[in-house]
């Protein structure tokens, strides 16, 4: 059980793991496995439970089927203590160049790290 919403744990495939993000596009949960594999972290990703839907009512009975619910995943990461928040900001992770991974590189914004701007300035 976490403390807080920013330090949560599950079982993701047999595997106790710190939960990393959770409903990620399959583009946003490759670029994370590749971080943080590349920072020494055993990476678990497995897709998202669908989400609940409220049955429908029995007089929308409609020949038109409901659109599927885009693929979700949950990536986690094996090290219990990791905290995405305090690996930011505490300049823990390591970009492939060797930068520090900033806040805007990790949520995407930037496709290199500026780790010589403060993020308080970006």
């Amino acid at each position: 059980m976490a403390i807080n919403k920013n330090h949560e744990c599950e079982e993701l495939d047999g595997v106790k793991c710190a939960i990393v993000e959770k409903n990620t596009n399959a583009e946003r949960a490759a670029f994370l496995k590749e971080l943080l594999e590349q920072n020494q972290y055993t990476v678990v990703v497995v897709p998202s439970a669908p989400p609940k839907t409220a049955a429908p009512a029995a007089a929308e009975n409609t020949e038109t089927p409901a659109p599927a619910a885009p693929q979700t995943f949950t990536v986690g990461v094996t090290n219990l203590l990791f905290n995405p928040i305090n690996a930011i900001f505490g300049r823990l992770l390591k970009t492939k160049d060797g930068s520090v991974v900033t806040l805007a590189y990790w949520q995407q914004k930037e496709t290199r790290s500026k780790d010589w701007i403060p993020y308080y300035e970006s």
